[in-house]
């Protein structure tokens, strides 16, 4: 597995050594100031396909946890998540002098005890080869072929990885999302048997990067006994982490203790939740695979691991509450509708000068500094409000609120807890007057999006000019430089003013005699065409389709014009097409009808529109916070 190379705050790895996603917005939240890794130990590669580039920064963002299920008999009942003291991990000889002073001294206060409690695990470690439970995780055989997102209507070329899973009954078992992305074949296969059986993978979670898979063949099941969840550990609790890593062909069990609970970057969805933080060690292939407590209950799923010059050993674990809220949702949904938020920026109220301007009259609240357009919330809350509760939960002025019996966690992990779709009630002070208001939660509506979950991405050829919504896995392959800054900064921090809105690029121009003069453009936002603003790709594509006039007229940024002749352009697409081997002109979800995302009553003909500002006040603070 490749490692990247790029410094960042946060970083990601995929099956085949990088990452297509980044996150935009969590920068806004980056403390750090060396250069640190957040690795996806996924799989195993056996085959890797060719990457163009190191990976972008990718850094922080949302929160999550849920209750029991009747279908799947091992779910957990625990709905208590998150910590954030911190305890580092034994075995680390870089942990801090005040962490490991102090566990040692309560061990050294009862000498007799701690080698009786060192007895008793090398028992446990003794039997540990004959648990039932570890006849319920699985190695995972995943064959990838992943789009082109430079060249959208081919695909790349195929590599496979293996992971790990676990059985939770019902037929079912779970993996982590990134295991089985853009997967055209899954196989999985027992401890202790040489048979691969075929999965089929029924729900993609990309945010808490889970995946439930089944398999019909009963031959696998025979004699199978599901793992039971745990509620969520301690810290130091002991923790087990089992699965199919690189080094050897059969189980790998790795022990640790747990040192810390809070709300953690998950690197492969780009977005924050409830996460577990170890010591065991966690590598490729050991992704999707179970971490067991000292019961044999699983405490949650391993999926990536934290890597820096000043850290060692640093382990995550998907908690157990996530695993239940993903769980729930599909069986709600009969498919994975993601987290809600609430789509608000949020700013602390630490200052007593500033609680005193906005007649806050306690130390207590969040100012809003800005509303997604496309949120619930937009109705209600306007900027300048601050929230003061969530559910009849006092929110402090640091954007937390109470957690366990004497812990703090992040404001936005009340509303992880949600499920899109569900109302809650902030109790807000406008203007100094205390009221309530309700808004609802949905999951957040990305400008940019970090994946293509509909397969291959969209696309457009008018006269060899190739043209594509602008995503993260795009940016990726196509490099930052090549993109300019304010693509950059717009794909970064923009925010999409309608559900469906697009930025669309012209992504390369096919050379051919229509088009001279045009064949060194690329990847620059196209704004207009004949002087109608677009929408998004589908947009782009209605307009051309209608146009009647003689001249196809496209306005790029900073003024940039491309002009086509309309009949012209349509007598060559075809030779075009043949010349370049592409089977078609467009990509097969822009042959449906067209339907207007917003109406022609809306505010498309705003100045702004499609090219949303970006304030100073945005970048790198860590007193904003979005929700």
């Amino acid at each position: 597995m490749a490692i990247a190379t790029a410094a960042c705050w946060f970083s990601a790895i995929t099956s085949t050594g990088t990452s297509r996603y980044s996150l935009s917005s969590q920068r806004l939240f980056s403390t750090s100031h060396s250069p640190t890794r957040l690795f996806v130990p996924k799989a195993v590669n056996q085959k890797k396909r060719t990457t163009k580039k190191a990976p972008p920064p990718s850094p922080r963002k949302s929160t999550t946890e849920t209750e029991a299920r009747k279908k799947f008999p091992g779910r957990s009942k625990d709905e208590m998540p998150y910590s954030n003291d911190g305890n580092s991990g034994r075995g680390n000889p870089r942990q801090s002098q005040s962490t490991a002073s102090k566990s040692f001294g309560v061990q050294s206060q009862d000498t007799k005890g701690f080698l009786a409690d060192l007895k008793e695990q090398q028992i446990e470690t003794g039997n540990l080869q004959d648990a039932a439970f570890l006849n319920a995780v699985v190695k995972v055989y995943c064959t990838h072929t992943a789009p082109d997102y430079s060249l959208p209507w081919q695909k790349q070329r195929q590599y496979t990885s293996t992971g790990s899973a676990f059985m939770i009954g019902d037929g079912k078992l779970l993996t982590n999302a990134h295991c089985v992305e853009h997967d055209t074949q899954v196989k999985v296969k027992r401890r202790g048997d040489d048979t691969k059986y075929v999965a089929k993978v029924l729900a993609r979670g990309i945010e808490c990067d889970i995946a439930l898979i089944s398999v019909e063949s009963k031959e696998f099941w025979k004699g199978a006994k599901p793992l039971q969840f745990g509620r969520l550990p301690c810290l130091q609790d002991a923790v087990t982490v089992v699965g199919y890593p690189l080094g050897g062909d059969t189980i790998s069990v790795t022990k640790g203790v747990v040192s810390r609970i809070e709300v953690t970057s998950y690197a492969h969805g780009s977005s924050e939740l409830l996460g577990i933080q170890i010591d065991a060690a966690i590598n490729p292939g050991n992704s999707g695979g179970p971490a067991f407590n000292d019961q044999g209950e699983c405490i949650g799923v391993a999926f990536q691991v934290y890597r820096s010059e000043e850290a060692e050993n640093i382990g995550y674990v998907i908690p157990t509450t996530v695993v239940s809220h993903f769980l729930d949702d599909y069986e709600r949904n009969g498919k994975y509708s993601g987290f809600p938020c609430l789509g608000v920026l949020l700013q602390k109220l630490e200052n007593p000068a500033l609680r005193d301007c906005l007649k806050v009259p306690s130390n207590e609240g969040v100012l809003v500094r800005r509303v997604e357009p496309t949120s619930d919330a937009s109705n209600v809350l306007k900027e300048g409000d601050v929230i003061v509760s969530f559910d009849g939960v006092h929110v402090g002025c640091e954007g937390t609120v109470p957690f366990r019996s004497t812990e703090r966690i992040a404001f936005r992990y009340l509303i992880s807890k949600k499920f899109a779709g569900d109302v809650a009630e902030l109790g807000i002070i406008r203007a100094g007057a205390f009221m309530k208001v309700q808004a609802v939660l949905n999951p957040r509506v990305h400008l940019v999006p970090y994946h293509i979950e509909e397969g291959q991405p969209s696309y457009l050829i008018v006269a060899g000019l190739v043209f594509t919504p602008l995503s993260e896995p795009l940016i990726e392959e196509e490099s930052e430089d090549s993109l300019g800054l304010k693509l950059l900064a717009k794909a970064r921090y923009s925010l999409a003013r309608f559900k469906g809105e697009q930025i669309v690029i012209l992504s390369q121009v096919l050379a051919n005699e229509v088009n001279i003069g045009y064949e060194d453009m690329g990847n620059q936002q196209v704004l207009k065409f004949n002087g109608t603003r677009i929408k998004n790709i589908r947009h782009l594509a209605h307009l051309v389709d209608s146009c009647k006039d003689k001249y196809l007229v496209f306005e790029f940024e900073d003024n940039y014009l491309a002009v086509l002749v309309r009949e012209a352009a349509a007598a060559t697409s075809s030779r075009i097409l043949k010349d370049y081997g592409i089977p078609s002109e467009r990509s097969s979800d822009l042959l449906e009808p067209y339907v207007d995302p917003v109406g022609d009553n809306q505010a498309t003909d705003h100045p702004d529109f499609g090219d949303s500002p970006v304030s100073n006040s945005e970048f790198g603070f860590d007193s904003l916070l979005w929700a």
